[in-house]
């Protein structure tokens, strides 16, 4: 509730200022409110895309549409998605794969919303400069991606509960970086169903490292 909270109580108090008169022509204050009402729907609208996607899983309703997909192609999009946040936070992101990886049955849009979830934290976890780095492999009868960073990593008592929903480690919150606490029971709920696994490693300080796999099919 607080999530949803703090981005309405944003968007009503600038709501009002620009309906009372006293902003009277455009200007660089103006400018600035407007780009709060944007950030802040914006944050309201992942939210809410988030709750529903949750109540889909808990409710087995959380629908796949399998069709032949390049794994290499859909990351290299993501990146290009995420390019202009990863450059105004200072983070350089890199990209590996082997060459002639075969493509897998999966669905595009929910594979692509957990390699975003995945890049998007470790861009966001990373304070100043630093680096988030995706492998691409194959490993037996599977594809395995890879995403590194080094941020602020994840304090080991706090590792059991990561996937949990709405969990969020006390120095993310001491770092005060924002985030609903869903994106990693998402992506690994949509891994699982598609037939793979999910894990990480991480240590405070230093960084993490997510991983899953998805099979050859």
């Amino acid at each position: 509730s607080h999530q949803l909270r703090s981005p309405l109580s944003n968007l009503k108090w600038v709501i009002e200022l620009l309906m009372s008169g006293r902003i009277s022509s455009v200007s660089e204050k103006q400018t600035e409110y407007f780009r709060i009402l944007k950030e802040n729907s914006e944050r309201m609208e992942e939210l809410v895309s988030d709750l529903l996607t949750v109540s889909k899983i808990e409710q087995g309703k959380l629908s796949l549409k399998k069709e032949r997909i390049s794994l290499q192609g859909l990351i290299e999009k993501v990146i290009k998605e995420v390019e202009i946040f990863a450059k105004a936070s200072n983070v350089e992101v890199n990209f590996d794969s082997e060459e002639n990886l075969p493509q897998i049955l999966a669905d595009p849009d929910q594979i692509k919303l957990v390699i975003g979830n995945l890049l998007d934290n470790a861009i966001r976890y990373i304070k100043e400069r630093g680096k988030a780095e995706i492998d691409l492999k194959k490993k037996n009868d599977n594809l395995y991606v890879e995403v590194k960073d080094s941020g602020v990593g994840i304090p080991k008592d706090d590792q059991k509960y990561i996937f949990q929903k709405f969990f969020r480690s006390a120095n993310i919150k001491r770092h005060q970086i924002e985030g609903s606490g869903l994106g990693l029971y998402i992506a690994k709920s949509i891994i699982e169903k598609s037939g793979g696994k999910m894990g990480f490693k991480s240590q405070e300080g230093i960084g993490s490292t997510f991983w899953f796999i998805l099979p050859i099919k």
